[in-house]
C-alpha cells in the first residue's frame, strides 16, 4: 500500500518537477508553483468555476436543528442541489430545502400539494380526508390542526420530528418559488 502511494506521489511530483535533474525542489514546486500567466489563468478559471458551482448549482448548507430527525441529524452539512426541480415539480414526500432569507434555509418534507386539504388529528396527518402513510416519522405528536386547503402555487411542508409542541414548529404553506432545491445527501 505504501509503495503504491509513494509511486503515485512520485508520478505527480514528476509532472511538476523543476528543471533541476536532482529532484530538489519538486515538492515545493508542486505546492508553491512559480507564478506566471498560465498559473494565474488556471487559478482564475478555478475561482470562476467555484463561484458558479457553489453559488448557483450546489449551495452549501449547514443543518442546525432537530426538525428533520431522525431522517437528517441535528447537526451536519449538505449541499442544496438546485437542479432537482429545474425540469420537474416537487412531489409528495420529497425532502426540500426552502429559502427563508438570503442566507437562511430550512430543510422540510412536502406533505401537501396545491389544492390538497391538510389537517392534523391526534398527531396524525390527514391529506384530503385520508390518513397519510408516513414511515419516516419516528417521534409522533399530539397536534390538532383544523383542515386547510393548500393554495395554488404553494406546497405544505413540515419536519419529520413531530415530537415537539405545535407552537415550537416552523411548518405550513410555502410558495413554490421558495423551494431552492433538494439536499444532495
Amino acid at each position: 500500500m505504501f509503495r503504491k502511494l509513494a509511486a503515485l506521489w512520485h508520478s505527480i511530483a514528476a509532472a511538476h518537477r523543476s528543471e533541476d535533474e536532482t529532484g530538489a525542489g519538486a515538492v515545493s514546486d508542486f505546492f508553491l508553483p512559480k507564478i506566471n500567466r498560465r498559473s494565474l489563468a488556471r487559478a482564475g478559471i478555478v475561482a470562476v468555476l467555484a463561484v458558479i458551482v457553489f453559488g448557483f448549482i450546489l449551495i452549501p448548507c449547514s443543518i442546525d436543528g432537530e426538525s428533520m430527525a431522525p431522517t437528517f441529524p441535528g447537526r451536519g452539512f449538505t449541499f442544496c442541489w438546485r437542479g432537482k426541480y429545474l425540469f420537474s415539480k416537487p412531489k409528495l414526500g420529497d425532502v426540500v430545502i426552502l429559502r427563508y432569507t438570503d442566507r437562511v434555509y430550512y430543510l422540510k418534507r412536502i406533505v401537501g400539494l396545491p389544492g390538497d386539504t391538510i389537517e392534523f388529528r391526534e398527531g396524525k396527518l390527514y391529506r384530503n380526508g385520508t390518513e397519510a402513510r408516513e414511515p419516516y416519522v419516528r417521534y409522533m405528536s399530539n397536534w390538532e390542526l383544523p383542515p386547510r386547503v393548500v393554495s395554488p402555487g404553494h406546497y405544505y411542508v413540515v419536519g419529520d420530528n413531530r415530537g415537539h409542541p405545535l407552537e415550537m414548529q416552523l411548518f405550513g404553506e410555502v410558495r413554490a418559488d421558495r423551494i431552492a432545491g433538494a439536499p444532495l445527501f
